[in-house]
């Protein structure tokens, strides 16, 4: 596990998720790839027209047909390249000191699964080149991601700064426990100034298991403001990340399948929705 990779499509958060990417590559001490997936564009049919064409222009109109399809081909390839060269141009110049380029023909997800192995963060944004800024939606690509891989995933909200401070949504089950001894032993958010904060009821129970995680992180070096609000999850987080200007949230996902009840209709789908911060999604 030794790269940051960006995932970039040329849409409009692309420069936002290289800037992301290159303040976690200056954090983790490591490697950048900046990856460009040449995904199949779905808008295309694949229907068989050779019945429908007159048997005297079959033959010349199929082979237009294929003649394009090899000039979309050419131009994806070097639109892709050309994306790839302006984002490594912006991260050097954003102080990244490894990066190195990579274009893939597939789907992102099969990209990603290869490079697995090798892969300490990937970094994405909310929305995907088909989606306008201000849409209230997370791309699929997302969800997809997360139910895949296991590695940490950096969501990119908006245009980039270096956090100054970060949230933990903590609820004291497992994943959230998860999510806390892997914040404790990364280097990505030591230094940050973090709030621990758990929604609902101050029970002797809960207290302790905040406690604990609170002791654990302050062993590895974090200053921690740990706190216990009363009320339901998401209203309660989005009050304590507005009230104390919160610039990063990190949370725990659920593993295998659970994964799609942590994303479809929950709380964590409408921080992500709603969210103009940053998101860290720890498996």
């Amino acid at each position: 596990m030794t790269n940051v990779i960006a995932c970039i499509d040329g849409s409009s958060l692309s420069e936002y998720v290289t800037s992301a990417s290159v303040w976690a590559a200056k954090q983790l001490s490591c490697p950048l790839i900046l990856l460009h997936s040449l995904e199949k564009d779905e808008s295309r049919t694949e229907e068989d027209l050779s019945g429908s064409i007159g048997f005297g222009s079959r033959e010349h109109l199929l082979d237009e047909l294929v003649e394009l399809d090899a000039k979309r081909a050419k131009l994806a390839l070097e639109h892709g390249k050309m994306i790839l060269d302006n984002a490594k141009s912006y991260a050097l110049q954003a102080g990244a000191k490894q990066v190195s380029q990579l274009q893939r023909h597939g789907d992102l997800i099969e990209n990603l699964a290869e490079l697995e192995e090798d892969t300490r963060l990937i970094v994405l944004g909310r929305l995907g080149e088909h989606h306008t800024m201000n849409a209230h939606t997370i791309g699929s690509h997302i969800e997809r991601v997360a139910r895949s891989q296991h590695r940490p995933i950096l969501i990119s909200i908006g245009k980039f700064t270096p956090p100054k401070n970060f949230m933990i949504a903590y609820d004291g089950r497992e994943a959230a426990d998860n999510a806390i001894a892997k914040i404790a032993k990364s280097p990505l958010l030591l230094g940050l100034k973090c709030h621990l904060v758990m929604a609902g009821d101050d029970t002797p129970e809960r207290k302790e298991k905040l406690e604990a995680a609170q002791t654990l992180l302050e062993e590895e070096g974090f200053q921690v403001t740990a706190s216990i609000q009363a009320g339901k999850i998401y209203p309660v987080l989005t009050q304590y990340r507005e009230d104390h200007n919160i610039e990063l949230m990190a949370m725990g996902a659920y593993a295998h399948s659970k994964v799609r009840q942590f994303f479809v209709g929950s709380n964590t789908n409408k921080m992500i929705i709603e969210s103009n911060i940053p998101l860290l999604i720890l498996r």
